[in-house]
């Protein structure tokens, strides 16, 4: 097993607010890709978008607070953090939505 193990978080998160058709999901994988952070994206038919974040603690709460703040014409309401296991892939891609 690495060492780097402990290291890794895995979280999922669904961010609530104005964050569909404001280029949210693209904004998110781009910071994703720059940061090394592994994962999926989504929206989701209430609105919401989900998301799978996985990578070195400190890419990912990077990247949770980036979520939090948006791309420029969006607003986000709230950001729901939960544990997850980890991506199958790695890489960083959109899914399809749900």
């Amino acid at each position: 097993m690495p060492e780097a193990e402990p290291d890794l978080t895995h979280m999922r998160i669904r961010i609530e607010g104005y964050v569909q058709a404001v280029g949210y999901r693209n904004f998110v994988i781009g910071e994703a890709m720059r940061l090394g952070v592994d994962g999926w994206i989504r929206n989701r038919s209430d609105g919401t978008v989900e998301a799978l974040l996985s990578g070195p603690n400190a890419a990912v709460e990077t990247l949770v607070g980036l979520c939090m703040r948006g791309p420029p014409g969006s607003r986000v309401g709230n950001v729901e953090l939960h544990k997850a296991e980890a991506p199958a892939e790695k890489g960083f891609r959109r899914r399809p939505s749900l």
